[in-house]
Formats: C-alpha cells, structure tokens, sequence
C-alpha cells in the first residue's frame, strides 16, 4: 500500500460567498492539505450564532483529528476492516465532539441559544477517504465522467421522498424543504453518517453547502466542471450559484485526486475499479445507488489464494460470499469441474441468507485474489440503512425466484423425457 499512497496526491480549492441576500455569512470551510482533510459547515441561529456554529464544528473537527492521525495512517499503510473501523469511527468522533461543544457555549450564552451547523468532511487516508455528514451540506463524486451524489440530506423533504409520500416534483416546491432533521450543536449528540471510499486519480470531489446546490440539479454538475481545472471551479461554481439568485450563503471546496504513472499503472487502482465494475453486475446489488454500492464495497475484504487451494469445501457451512477480482476458479462438485469462473464472476451468495452447507466446492486453478463480503457485516449494513435493506431483501427474492423458475424448466423437462422413454420402453422390448 506504502508505494501507492506516496503515488497517490491531492489538491483542494475552497471558497466561500455570502451571496446577495445576506449580510452575514454563516458558513465555514477548511483545506488542509497537510491533513488530509476539507469541511464545509453551514452555521444557523440568531445573533450571528451561526457563524460562531460552523467555525467551531470545523475547528474542533481538525483538532480531534490532528491529534489521532495516526489512524488515518493506519488505513493509508493496511486498510483492513479494523482500520476502516478506526478511521470511520475517527470522524464520528470528532463531529460528535464539535456537537457538544457547540452545545455547551449555547447553553452558557442566552444569545446563542438554538445554533448549530451543518457539517460535510472528507479525511483522506492513502488511497481511502472518509465521508462525515450531518445535515444537508453535500458531497459529490465526479469519476469516469458521472457524477455521483455521496451524502443523503437529513432534511423533512429528503425524508418524504425516501419513504414516498411526495413526489421529486412536490418536493422542489414544498414549503419544508429547507427544515433539517439532524445539525451539529442543537443536541448535545447527534447521529453522523459516515462512508468508507476509494481514491482513484483523477477523481474530483465537491463539498458544498445548500446554498450551492440549491441552484443546481445533480446532472448539471458533470458539464459544469468537464471542461475546467480544479483551482477554477469553486468561483464558477459560486457564481452560477450568485447568477441564479444567491440569496443564501455559498461555498464549494474541489479536491483533486491526482496520481503518477505508477499510480495510475498499479494493481490497486485497477483492483479498486475492478471491485465496483464486479459489484455492480452482481444481480444481488443491481438495485443500489452509486453511494450504497459504495457502503458494501466498504465492509469488503479482500483475501488472496495460491493455485490449488480451496476456497469453500462441499458440504461444510459458510457464511460469505466471494467475487473473483483476478485469477480464475473452478467450480467442482462430486470432485468433478463442473464449471469455471474468471474475474468477475461471483459464487457462495446463499450464505449470505443462512449458514447452510456448500453446495460446491470451489478451488483456485491460479492464483487468485476475492472480494469478500460476510453476512455478518452485510446484515450490520442493512440494520443501518433500511432502504438499502429493502433493496436487498427485493434483489434476494427475484434471485431466489430466478433460481426456482430454472429448478422448474429443469425438472419439466425431465419429465417428458423421463415420459418419453417409459413410451418408447415396450417397444425397445419387442
């Protein structure tokens, strides 16, 4: 990993606009290079309270974080599932730790009674980063020429349209569109979603406040900044925002991931594309957002065998399933190869359901490196994102009846070969 995140850089521009409404600006933003980590925060309250919020959330944020680096380098140098878990952990921490701050001084200062924030981070650990949010602050990915919303508002509006009682275009015109139901310091805590990513060069990120993305549909974004480098696109971005009325504080923070030959030559960064391309054909997943993708691909670990070994054994339980990202496999059963499997493809999905017997035995005929995924994470995962859960159980079920329908053409056709062959019988005996 060490040659790979020396390889892999980064470079951020930020700015910040009060817009043409306010007088104040509430919002704050922060690029630390040398830490490897960018915020936005968008302030509210009284009294310029709001100010006070959004420059305490992303102090408090750096300082907590500046004095556990040392984790960030953990997942930079061996990003395993417990490193992942430190650094995940490592954000929700420090936000938590701005939340009662900012708590705190509200509660002593009548004036700043109700301030908080809205809070979007990205801490970047080699070729990992780590997504903080509360509130409806964004963060969007520009790769491969799409563009891919990262964060889900914890707004009113954003919380109807999930559960389905209004519709996108209710939602554009509905008086409760800018009520939060999560910030940074109104509560002395506060639930932080966070996200595990993979860093690819040439990857562009953008952290914003709503008074940005208010003015912008998410497709919009790809065209704006195509064609424009990263230094440039902040103050396009903040004056398209100001063009169409800007009657909210604006900011925009674009980190750049930039890598050299090796970087971009390296097997992680092929073996990082290659996890996602594999993910999404995967028929149990084809339902997912790009973001919720992105969820699963962080619980995955990946695990790495000689030619020959077995990876699962016939008969014995088995709770994981496994996606080939190189190398090749077979598929025996009865000790017979009854089929083969290259990069790509995927085997073992039904012990994500049960701890049932394999039905195969599966053996490395080179070697070969997986992505696994475990039902034990896979079912932490759904615990914390019903919707994505739902997608899933949906996925199981037309996996399942798929399966069932092929058993059913199977066994039919079976039987009129069985039916032919007893019709034909006598007259074999004469």
């Amino acid at each position: 990993m060490g040659a790979f995140a020396v390889a892999l850089t980064t470079e951020a521009f930020g700015l910040t606009d009060v817009g043409r409404k306010r007088q104040h600006n509430e919002d704050a933003m922060m690029v630390d290079a040398s830490l490897g980590l960018f915020m936005v925060a968008d302030g509210m309250g009284g009294h310029a309270a709001g100010e006070v919020a959004s420059a305490r959330a992303t102090e408090v944020v750096k300082q907590h974080i500046a004095a556990n680096r040392h984790l960030l380098k953990d997942l930079a140098n061996n990003p395993t599932a417990d490193s992942r878990s430190a650094a995940a952990a490592l954000v929700e921490v420090a936000v938590q730790r701005a939340c009662a701050d900012i708590y705190r001084a509200a509660m002593t200062d009548a004036s700043k009674r109700g301030m908080g924030t809205t809070f979007v981070c990205l801490a970047v650990g080699g070729n990992k980063g780590v997504i903080g949010h509360v509130g409806d602050s964004r963060v969007y990915l520009v790769r491969h020429s799409q563009c891919h919303r990262l964060t889900e508002d914890h707004t009113l509006v954003a919380a109807q349209l999930k559960a389905g009682t209004i519709t996108k275009e209710q939602a554009a015109t509905s008086q409760y569109r800018n009520v939060i139901t999560r910030a940074v310091g109104i509560q002395e805590s506060v639930q932080v979603d966070t996200l595990i990513v993979d860093l690819m060069p040439g990857d562009v990120f953008l952290l914003c406040s709503d008074g940005l993305h208010g003015y912008m549909e998410d497709e919009e974004l790809l065209p704006l900044v195509a064609n424009l480098q990263p230094g440039d696109m902040p103050r396009k971005l903040v004056e398209l925002a100001n063009e169409r009325g800007g009657k909210d504080n604006i900011t925009a923070v674009v980190v750049k991931v930039a890598g050299d030959s090796a970087a971009l030559a390296s097997e992680e960064t092929s073996e990082a594309q290659s996890r996602m391309e594999a993910l999404r054909k995967i028929p149990l997943f084809r339902h997912l957002t790009y973001k919720e993708q992105t969820a699963v691909l962080s619980i995955a670990t990946t695990r790495t065998y000689p030619a020959g070994r077995e990876i699962v054994v016939e008969g014995q339980p088995g709770e994981e399933l496994f996606v080939v990202i190189r190398g090749r496999v077979a598929i025996e059963k009865n000790g017979v190869e009854i089929a083969e499997l290259r990069s790509g493809g995927h085997f073992g999905e039904m012990g994500l359901i049960d701890n049932a017997p394999r039905s195969a035995t599966v053996r490395a005929t080179e070697p070969t490196r997986t992505m696994v995924i475990a039902r034990s994470d896979l079912m932490g995962l759904m615990k914390r994102e019903a919707i994505l859960a739902v997608k899933m159980l949906w996925s199981f079920v037309q996996v399942l009846s798929d399966r069932l329908r092929a058993t059913n053409s199977e066994l039919s056709e079976a039987r009129q070969e069985l039916a032919v062959a007893q019709a034909i019988q006598p007259f074999a005996e004469d």
